[in-house]
């Protein structure tokens, strides 16, 4: 079996995985408090961290050395709070509906990378970006009359993710992987622990059961993912995470009784469009400077 199959493969299997774990997330969102449904949740995934990076090359200690341990420290919260907003948003969005907004994820970090990253972004993509964001009007339909406040809740967990993939890029300059995922579970532990207690309250029998398998869907599905970006690029990759709006969809309607909108289906279509053409524009540019010679040194020049 070739490399770029298994890679494939892995993708697959993350992207069912996520369905899963979404699904369940919007069950125990409509019963208990979102943060204390990630802060369980990120108790199982900071010991999956710290189990994987005690297996890596050098163990522990040399996963935990990084050169930006701040910002590695604000990944972890940033996507601790993403998650909050995700559970909160599929019990009072909507399974199918949330990820239609999540789907625009490609398009924001687009946008914030210039700020930020100080990127340069040419016509091509501004143009996707532009109409991205109508996709993203017009799943909203702000004067359609079926506009709602609570949608601006998938509205601040895509631009807190995409804030959190721009640090991720930042600290992958210095750390390696395994020392990026391992502060991510840790952090965001921690961060949640402050916080998840306050909301604390029994969970029934029964939901006990679902909260196990929301912790090994979500320790289980990064480990696929990341085993994926080991065999693909992330022009080969994105394009099949968006099957995980197909599979949102499909479980919102026939087992939580959701209903699609046609400008949420008209919108997300635009959406990944423009979201697929950005990551692979995206792709093209990096290899493109990569492949272009590095201005000589004074030294070479005298």
């Amino acid at each position: 079996m070739s490399s770029k199959l298994t890679g494939y493969i892995f993708v697959l299997l993350a992207i069912s995985v996520f369905s899963v774990q979404d699904a369940i997330s919007k069950y125990l969102g409509s019963l208990y408090p979102p943060a204390l449904i990630t802060m369980i949740r990120y108790w199982a995934f900071a010991a999956f961290a710290i189990a994987l990076a005690s297996r890596s090359k050098g163990g522990l200690l040399t996963a935990l050395q990084t050169k930006r341990p701040l910002l590695q420290i604000l990944r972890g919260v940033l996507l601790a709070v993403q998650i909050v907003l995700v559970i909160f948003s599929f019990s009072m969005v909507g399974l199918a509906h949330s990820q239609a907004i999540f789907s625009s994820g490609p398009l924001f970090v687009a946008l914030l990378s210039m700020p930020l990253l100080g990127e340069r972004v040419g016509w091509r993509r501004w143009t996707a970006i532009i109409i991205g964001m109508c996709g993203v009007l017009l799943i909203l339909d702000p004067v359609g009359g079926s506009f709602d406040l609570v949608l601006m809740i998938p509205i601040a967990s895509s631009m807190i993710f995409a804030i959190y993939v721009i640090s991720t890029r930042l600290v992958s300059r210095t750390d390696t992987t395994i020392t990026s995922f391992l502060y991510t579970g840790i952090a965001g532990a921690v961060a949640i622990s402050l916080v998840g207690p306050f909301f604390w309250m029994p969970l029934a029998p029964q939901d006990w059961g679902w909260m196990l398998l929301l912790c090994v869907t979500g320790t289980t599905s990064h480990f696929f993912l990341i085993k994926a970006y080991e065999l693909l690029d992330a022009a080969e990759v994105q394009p099949l995470t968006y099957l995980q709006l197909v599979m949102a969809s499909f479980i919102g309607v026939l087992i939580f009784g959701e209903t699609i909108g046609l400008n949420v289906i008209a919108g997300s279509v635009i959406v990944v469009c423009a979201g697929i053409f950005t990551v692979w524009r995206e792709n093209i540019v990096a290899r493109r400077n990569a492949k272009r010679p590095e201005p000589p040194s004074p030294q070479t020049l005298t």
